[in-house]
Order: C-alpha cells, then sequence, then structure tokens
C-alpha cells in the first residue's frame, strides 16, 4: 500500500542557531536576576536574594508552561494538515520579539519584572512545547522506524552540541563592553540575531516535499507487520515520559538557583560553564545510544539505562558543595538524554503519520501541565530546606526517576512480546 509522506530537508541548523541563541539568553537572564536581586534586597539577609530569585524563575516558569496550551494544540493541528513549517515558524517569531525583552532590560535599566511578559509573548505563538513537537514530526516523518530512535537522538545531539558551544562562550560575552554598552548587551543582541536568523531560515530555506513510501504488510495472511495500535503501550510511555520530565526538569530548575548561592557561588562564567556541562551530556547521550545500538539493546532497555543514569547522577547531587564535586556528579549524568528521544521514537511507532505532530505535542503539553504543579512544590520544598537540607530536592528527583523506571519496564515485556509474535507470523 502507497502512502504520502512529508519530508523535511536541512532543519538542523535551525534546531543549532536555535539552541544557540538560547543558551545565551539563559545565561544572560540568570545573571541580569542575580544582580537585581541583590540590588534591592537587604544585604543583612543572605537568604532573602536568593529566595527573589527562586520566586522570579517560579513565577516565569509557571507562565512559560502554561500560556502555549492552546496555542500550540492549534498550530500541532496546521502542522498534520500539511503545513509542517506553521509549528516552527510561528514559535520563533515569538522567541525572537520575547528575546528582544532581555536586552532592553539591560540596556534601559528596566525592572526584572518586565521579562514576564516574555513567557508570554512566545507562550501565545506555541513556545518550546510547539517548535520541538514541530521539529520531532519533520524528523519522525522523514525517517524508518529502525533508524528513528538514532536519528531523533542526532537531531538531539545538535541542539546539545549548540548548547555546550553557546553556554561555554556565553559567560565570557556577557563580560564584554561593547562601544560603552553595559555588560551583556552584546550577549542579548546576538540571541536576538540568531533568532532572527533562525526565522528566515526555516521561512525561506527550509524545504518541504513528498515521497512515496511502501508500508510492509502482507496481505495475503492479512497481518500488518507495522506496529499495532497499542493503547497500553501508548499510555504507560506518557506515564513513563511525564514522571522522568517532572524529576528532570524538577531538578534542573533549582539547579541553575542552587549553583548562585555558597558554597558553590557562581560567577557568569562558571554559570556559562555548568549549562555547557548540561549540553555535554547531548553528546554523551549520542554516542552511548550507537554504542547500544550496535549491539541491539533495545529501546526499552536504553531508556532504563538512561533513567538509571540521571538517577544515580541526580542523587550524588544532593551533597555537592564544591565546583569539582558538580561536574563529578555531572559526569555520572552521560546517558541521562536517552530517555526522552527514544520514548519519542516508541509513541511514533503507535500512531499514523498523520497524527505524529498532534501525538508529540500532547507529549510536551502533559510535560507542562504536570510541571505546572511541580514547579511551585519543587520551589517550596527548596525554600523550608534551605537552611537545614538544600540538596533535598535533587533526593526527591531521584526517587520520582526510580518510579519512571516501573512503566517502561512493562513497556519492554509488551513490545518483547509483540515482536516475537510478529517474528512468528512472519514465519
Amino acid at each position: 500500500m502507497a502512502v504520502l509522506r512529508t519530508v523535511q530537508k536541512h532543519v538542523e541548523p535551525v534546531v543549532f542557531c536555535a539552541q544557540m541563541a538560547s543558551s545565551f539568553f539563559d545565561t544572560g537572564l540568570q545573571m541580569v536576576v542575580k544582580q537585581q536581586s541583590k540590588n534591592v534586597t537587604r544585604p543583612s539577609d543572605p537568604h532573602e536574594a536568593h529566595n527573589a530569585i527562586a520566586n522570579f524563575y517560579m513565577t516565569f516558569n509557571m507562565l512559560t508552561k502554561f500560556i502555549p496550551i492552546i496555542p500550540a494544540l492549534i498550530l500541532a493541528r496546521f502542522g498534520d494538515r500539511g503545513h509542517r513549517k506553521v509549528p516552527i515558524i510561528v514559535p520563533l517569531v515569538g522567541y525572537s520579539l520575547s528575546r528582544a525583552l532581555l536586552l532592553l532590560v539591560i540596556w534601559l535599566d528596566w525592572r526584572i519584572e518586565v521579562m514576564y511578559v516574555a513567557p508570554v509573548i512566545h507562550g501565545l505563538c506555541g513556545g518550546f512545547s510547539s517548535y520541538w513537537a514541530g521539529v520531532m514530526a519533520l524528523v519522525s516523518i522523514s525517517t524508518s522506524e529502525e533508524e528513528r530512535s538514532l536519528r531523533i537522538m542526532r537531531t538531539e545531539l545538535v541542539y546539545g552540541i549548540a548548547g555546550f558551544l553557546g553556554s561555554l562562550a556565553s559567560g565570557h560575552l556577557f563580560q564584554l563592553y561593547t562601544m560603552g554598552m553595559k555588560k551583556g548587551v552584546l550577549l542579548a543582541s546576538m540571541s536576538v540575531a540568531l533568532y532572527i536568523f533562525c526565522l528566515l531560515y526555516a521561512t525561506c530555506i527550509l524545504k518541504v516535499s513528498q515521497i512515496t513510501l511502501e508500508r510492509r504488510e502482507s496481505t495475503s495472511s492479512g497481518i500488518i507487520t507495522h506496529n499495532g495500535y497499542d493503547r497500553t503501550i501508548i499510555a504507560l510511555l506518557f506515564v513513563s515520559g511525564i514522571l522522568y520530565d517532572v524529576a528532570v526538569a524538577g531538578g534542573v530548575e533549582i539547579l541553575s538557583i542552587y549553583v548562585l548561592k555558597a558554597p558553590l557561588e557562581w560567577s557568569a562564567t562558571e554559570v556559562g560553564y555548568g549549562n555547557a556541562a548540561g549540553s555535554l551530556i547531548f553528546i554523551t547521550s549520542f554516542l552511548g545510544m550507537k554504542f547500544f545500538t550496535r549491539f541491539a539493546v533495545s529501546d526499552a532497555s536504553m531508556i532504563m539505562i538512561g533513567m538509571v543514569s540521571f538517577m544515580t547522577g541526580i542523587y550524588f547531587m544532593t551533597f555537592v558543595t564544591t565546583t569539582a564535586m558538580y561536574f563529578l556528579a555531572r559526569s555520572i549524568m552521560l546517558f541521562a538524554l536517552i530517555p526522552m528521544p527514544t520514548i519519542r521514537s516508541l509513541l511514533s511507532k503507535q500512531v499514523r503519520g498523520t497524527s505524529y505532530g498532534m501525538t508529540f505535542i500532547c507529549l510536551q503539553l502533559s510535560f507542562r501541565l504536570a510541571s505546572l504543579a511541580t514547579t511551585p512544590i519543587y520551589t517550596k520544598i527548596y525554600a523550608s530546606t534551605l537552611d537545614t537540607f538544600p540538596g533535598f530536592v535533587f533526593t526527591l528527583s531521584s526517587i520520582i526517576t526510580f518510579i519512571s523506571i516501573i512503566p517502561i519496564s512493562v513497556v519492554g515485556c509488551r513490545t518483547a512480546k509483540q515482536e516475537n509474535y510478529e517474528r512468528i507470523q512472519g514465519n
């Protein structure tokens, strides 16, 4: 049976430049928030400034997760109807506009609360949920099931390399003065310029074409060798993905605040290096997936390996008191990014190609909805344990990660039975 499929060409430059721009923005925002929080709080209370940073990021992150829900669903529908570039282009418009706000905040000495408008602007344009779901839909629909996990991970690798390079340079760029301008102006300007380049590239250069592929099925036996649509597997993948995302997002959000206080108390350069270490995990995860694929390790097993890697590293982060210990904990998480692209790959094998956009956007939005509750919970737990056990939230992430392994182990058993059944029928 012949079916038409949409295939993308050259989406990697958009992924690379957009993540470079995002890395510049993240470091710039982190340092501006730190500076302004110190200026408006009392020097006699060392925790007041840190709580102000935590509260800012809690509100900022909740707006980032809540606003895009409806716009992202609308854009995903457009994508599944054949307009595959729309869920990518519209969010890039929002990013270009919203990131310009940081430039104005630095340049014109505006209060940091102005930055609350940024997640509203790019959220109304679909935000990261629409953008990344659009990219994943393009990648998925252009590859065979056998190659899909590795191809999705390769796209994540491009994303990670860009984040690594951008984070590595961002701390140094933040410190530069340009023609008498303030610290951070050059960094914020470069972020906006890169987003504008991505928008122009996606609009004018990114090509979408139609090709014809054959669906593998056996009409004589009536058995379709293409995977069936197992709703239990889909539900288990969603549960595991949501739990793992909660553990990772909650832990990493607090980690970005944790490094700004004593005993670490990082500068802009160290913040950049720390973000680069997080992006380096994209590279090690990609290499790990290639290694495991060569030895025919199943998708479910690779997901569990990645989850155990993160669970161990984030637990170690509980006891970090020096920069060296921080980077050691990060090194333990070397396979931590294998689970998410592999979960997306498994999901794509359970649905039709015309539903990829909606499937991926539902996954992204489920992450956002779950984190609407977990972000304030993590923030409040961190604030309440700041004086006694500030690393407790990392132990909490480790526990949630362990729970997320359980549904994936069930998926592994069910998919193994499916594959055995298909091989028997095929013979």
